[in-house]
């Protein structure tokens, strides 16, 4: 497992304001040089005829506060995906409360919902009353990660997306595009940075430690993606041109070298669901450059940084940014690795 030691007082608790004033750490994979720099200078470090793909997921207010019909007792739900009409799988709270059969109640009952089946660690629920997607976004949360020692509150539903997010469906957000703004994405614009989408959204998997299944497989959680052929055209005419295609956080990198091998293989590559794991070693197809925050030791997007970088390379500098006292994990400042 990859491992560091990170002081918990080095764990973001609130985004950097502005955005783009969040500090970033420039690893140069060819000569190991790190430097340090912030989010904004970004216009200075890439060049004309690159191309930045970024993930455009909206993040949901996936996570709803209920009681039980029967006691009023408080449970808690996180919508992980749905499955069907009006039916969510879903994480729930206290589990062993939330049996197959129980009935909940949300918003004083305009919104009731049942547990069709408790098997493992999820639950599947079907919702009642209201349409629930018509109503999650002024009923539910903000689904802030564990490590956020705090309720989520109005801020939060800014905070947690980024500025360009337009497709709803992740319950977690692609972190390392919190730090953009619209005035650097145009100042990207004018410097002849191509900017263009890839849509994945994001799944509570991406904050657990690979276990010994994963490791043994080489596959992780599924999580649902689009490649848009505009996005597969201006990536190609990139290449071609010789100019690098820098990927905006680990789940574009997922979606780019998804499609490249199942382009390779002669199948569908457009849209779909993705269960690749990218770790040590990866040959990238597509990925020249990556922009990241800093992630939880042990976890499927350091496996993949230290695919990508050197595993070696990767815990060095993790390390430098815990002397420079650099703010770690989703709300933290973030990584340029070219």
């Amino acid at each position: 497992m990859l491992t560091y030691n990170l002081p918990s007082e080095l764990i973001a608790q609130e985004p950097c304001q502005p955005r783009d004033a969040a500090r970033l750490l420039v690893l140069d994979r060819a000569t190991d040089a790190v430097s340090h720099r912030v989010f904004r200078d970004l216009p200075e470090l890439l060049q004309p005829g690159d191309c930045l793909v970024l993930n455009d997921t909206r993040v949901v207010h996936a996570r709803l506060f209920g009681t039980r019909a029967d006691t009023d007792g408080k449970v808690e739900l996180l919508l992980l995906q749905p499955e069907g009409d009006s039916t969510y799988r879903c994480l729930g709270q206290p589990g062993k409360r939330l049996k197959e059969g129980a009935k909940l109640l949300f918003n004083h009952g305009s919104v009731q919902a049942e547990v069709v089946s408790a098997v493992g660690g999820t639950r599947l629920v079907r919702f009642e009353g209201q349409p629930i997607d018509e109503v999650l976004g002024q009923l539910g949360n903000v689904p802030l990660p564990p490590y956020i020692r705090r309720p989520a509150d109005h801020r939060d539903a800014d905070w947690y997306q980024t500025v360009y997010a337009r497709s709803p469906g992740a319950v977690a957000a692609p972190t390392a595009g919190l730090h953009f703004t619209e005035s650097l994405l145009d100042e990207l614009r004018r410097g002849g940075v191509q900017i263009t989408f890839v849509t994945l959204h994001v799944g509570w998997g991406t904050f657990k430690p690979v276990g010994e299944k994963e490791m043994k497989s080489g596959w992780l959680h599924a999580e649902r993606f689009q490649m848009p052929a505009e996005t597969a055209e201006t990536i190609r005419q990139t290449k071609a041109a010789g100019g690098r295609v820098i990927a905006v956080g680990t789940t574009v990198v997922r979606v780019l070298e998804t499609f490249a091998l199942r382009q390779a293989q002669d199948e569908r590559a457009e849209e779909g669901t993705t269960d690749l794991f990218i770790r040590p070693p990866f040959q990238f197809q597509v990925v020249d450059g990556m922009i990241t925050n800093f992630h939880l030791q042990g976890t499927s997007l350091l496996y993949l940084v230290a695919a990508f970088a050197g595993e070696e390379k990767v815990l060095s500098a993790y390390q430098e940014a815990i002397r420079r006292q650099y703010r770690f994990y989703s709300y933290g400042d973030a990584m340029l690795l070219a």
